[in-house]
């Protein structure tokens, strides 16, 4: 097995970080999300968007890939935080997504494990993801792992115009 891969429970299933060279298939993986959460007009992201931002001079995120055999059924984008509290990085789940035809086989508890892996690798103190709450089949997934959900946060957001008037500081 080649260095880059990451061993598996699966015979048939192996995960690998990302390179240039997949950024087709990255971009289908955002793409069915987006229309799988049904927010694809939404996703205005591109190959050369995602080229200069996961493998530009700053990389801001990275993608592993998971695959039948030799074909990219699942992924998992994520990025590094930190935590003041533990004074440590954590890793932040951006997207986590196994192709509709996949599910139900462990995929994605192998991708999240392998990134668990990352995570203790890197000595990082947390694994954290959110998920929108009407996903129940992915809530049900992440209990069925131990998850805790933290119901005493909310997640803020700020975006497009607004951000645009904060940055120079018209809000």
């Amino acid at each position: 097995m080649p260095q880059n891969y990451f061993p598996t429970t699966y015979p048939n299933f192996t995960i690998r970080f990302a390179t240039k060279d997949d950024l087709s298939t990255i971009l289908a993986f955002i793409n069915g999300l987006a229309e799988y959460v049904e927010l694809a007009d939404e996703a205005i992201v591109n190959e050369q968007i995602l080229a200069k931002n996961l493998f530009g001079k700053h990389r801001y995120a990275e993608v592993l890939l998971g695959f039948e055999n030799n074909e990219a059924v699942g992924f998992a984008l994520f990025f590094h935080n930190f935590s003041t509290f533990l004074g440590k990085p954590g890793i932040y789940l951006e997207d986590l997504f196994v192709k509709p035809d996949f599910r139900g086989k462990g995929y994605g508890k192998e991708l999240l494990n392998t990134l668990a892996k990352i995570a203790v690798e890197r000595n990082c103190g947390r694994l954290e993801w959110s998920v929108v709450n009407w996903n129940k089949s992915a809530i049900e997934f992440y209990d069925s792992l131990q998850a805790r959900p933290l119901d005493d946060l909310t997640t803020y957001r700020v975006d497009g115009t607004l951000l645009q008037k904060m940055a120079i500081r018209k809000v």
